[in-house]
């Protein structure tokens, strides 16, 4: 738990804010054999940054922690994403759309060169859905339409099982 307490102290440093946090919990590594147990979070921020700049901040984050950029889904000591931005969509609803609908042979591949938002993954993963509910149950995606909780009960059962919260003194 201190490497996570220390990469959340880094934000500071960045001139983000954070403004919730939710529960961590473990998760398989995604995909799956990519490598050991994940311990996802998520956070609320505030910051002054633009969109752009706020993802060039959790990778220098990332660097810090010790993340090398290799393999697209590969081990990785650190994995800061940007789910949303308010109720922005980037870099347009087209381009949105065209990585909503990638098919996932094409995902394991292709890195977009441009920020998209919402994260055109975040309804399909548990491991986002489980710990975004602690802190934003209702928030809306701007394309789907659907809150936190409806993407969480749209997902099967078996996927939320597999996402379980860590208690303090666990790790």
């Amino acid at each position: 738990m201190a490497v996570l307490t220390h990469s959340l102290r880094l934000f500071g440093a960045e001139s983000i804010e954070i403004l919730q946090q939710s529960h961590w919990y473990s998760s398989k590594a995604f995909p799956a054999g990519s490598g050991p147990d994940y311990i996802n979070g998520v956070v609320q921020i505030s910051s002054d940054l633009d969109a752009d700049a706020v993802l060039a901040a959790l990778h220098r984050i990332e660097a810090e922690m010790g993340r090398m950029r290799g393999a697209r889904w590969g081990a990785r000591v650190c994995d800061l994403d940007l789910l949303v931005f308010g109720n922005r969509v980037c870099p347009d609803l087209a381009g949105f759309q065209r990585w909503f609908e990638l098919p996932l042979a094409q995902q394991k591949t292709d890195m977009p060169e441009r920020l998209i938002l919402p994260h055109p993954r975040l309804q399909d993963r548990a491991f986002v859905l489980v710990p975004f509910m602690d802190i934003a149950p209702q928030w809306r995606h701007p394309v789907l339409g659907k809150t936190v909780v409806e993407m969480l009960d749209d997902l099967p059962q078996s996927d939320i099982d597999a996402v379980w919260q860590i208690l303090p003194g666990q790790t």
